[in-house]
């Protein structure tokens, strides 16, 4: 039976410009008629995988230049630079059939995911086989000097943040990994658009008779309250972490925590927008995972004292109510809330719980129960 553990929260952030299009401006969507403001999903994704990594201790990179990488480490290692130079990109020329690179670029031809520990993997094969490119080197077309299989085994290897969130690389074969976890494009419940900013520095060292700044400009920034969703399709992340059940409790509650805690960093000197969401709901569903944005279709209007936030967590609450009534609450195996005012009372999303951990912990344990944890 497929499981699917579903993230949403409600996040009040301020004056921030958190992910920009190529204009600098806040990205943006049209939705029930009304601009909102947006953040990619790649954008909190990102945080999201850096904070993860940080937690369980095993650093991925997204990256072309292994074998500069390689180069700069060979070269440290006492290796001539040409010579170094070389082996770096025979990493790439020998990476599947056709190779993903050539022997003068520096870096491949294409973006790889990969374990940080995956460069001292590859200085290790090319010291082995370092006659090998030694004499390989002053040939026009040298092809492929170190073992592909070697190589292509090195560059699949995964971490448990590859296994969460997948790996395309078709240029290698059985180097895909479907990715477990899925994360929305966040948007803000209520109509909304970007507002520029006006700014001036002054200089220090302008004499006392001399007025005006050193600097002037202009810059958009945004505000609002944001709906976020994620799930996890728990059976695709212990297909690809190998039937480990501890690690994928592990990694779960790693990716609920940061979740919830994320930010993206864009901006942050100049708005420290360093909020927490006021509401979060999980629930751990079969067959298929359910996301509420759709309670926002009708952007959110401000209460009595013009805030979005407490109007916000009604409307997601009654929106649950009515998907509840809809489905009948089946295939649901758990949901629970915590909330910034413990006076709230949400009955449709489940048991209350006083903090983020105790609502985390309570969603894995229904997702990947404990009993089957390996020693």
């Amino acid at each position: 039976m497929t499981l699917y553990l579903d993230l949403s929260a409600l996040q009040s952030v301020p004056a921030a410009n958190l992910n920009r299009d190529d204009l600098g401006s806040p990205k943006q969507v049209r939705y029930g008629n009304a601009p909102r403001i947006r953040v990619s999903s790649q954008s909190w994704k990102r945080a999201i995988r850096l904070a993860v990594e940080q937690d369980l201790g095993e650093r991925a990179a997204r990256t072309r230049l292994v074998p500069s990488k390689v180069q700069r480490a060979l070269e440290k290692a006492g290796w001539p630079a040409e010579l170094a130079t070389f082996a770096g990109n025979q990493v790439a020329v020998s990476a599947g059939k056709k190779g993903i690179g050539t022997e003068t670029a520096g870096h491949t031809s294409v973006l790889l995911f990969l374990p940080e520990a995956a460069i001292d993997e590859l200085v290790t094969v090319c010291t082995e086989h370092r006659e090998d490119l030694e004499a390989a080197q002053p040939k026009k077309k040298p092809g492929q000097v170190l073992p592909p299989q070697g190589i292509e085994t090195i560059l699949k290897r995964r971490t448990a943040s590859i296994s969460l969130l997948g790996r395309m690389l078709a240029e290698l074969p059985d180097a895909n990994v479907d990715g477990a976890a899925q994360v929305a494009h966040a948007f803000t419940t209520h109509a909304a658009e970007p507002q520029r900013d006006y700014f001036t520095a002054v200089d220090d060292w302008l004499g006392e008779a001399e007025t005006g700044s050193g600097h002037l400009d202009t810059a958009e920034f945004s505000a609002g309250v944001f709906y976020r969703y994620a799930t996890v399709n728990v059976a695709d992340l212990l297909k690809n972490l190998e039937g480990d059940t501890k690690a994928a409790r592990t990694v779960l509650s790693s990716f609920a925590q940061h979740f919830l805690l994320s930010l993206p960093q864009a901006k942050k000197n100049s708005t420290a927008p360093h909020t927490v969401p006021d509401l979060a709901y999980l629930a751990v569903r079969e067959h298929r995972p359910l996301s509420l944005a759709a309670a926002f279709e009708t952007p959110v209007t401000g209460d009595r004292q013009g805030g979005f936030s407490r109007p916000s967590r009604t409307v997601l609450a009654t929106y649950a109510d009515n998907l509840n009534r809809l489905t009948g609450n089946r295939n649901r195996r758990f949901h629970g809330h915590t909330v910034i005012d413990p006076q709230e009372q949400h009955a449709s999303l489940g048991a209350a719980h006083d903090s983020y951990d105790e609502l985390i912990d309570a969603a894995v344990e229904a997702a990947v129960p404990g009993a089957g944890d390996q020693e």
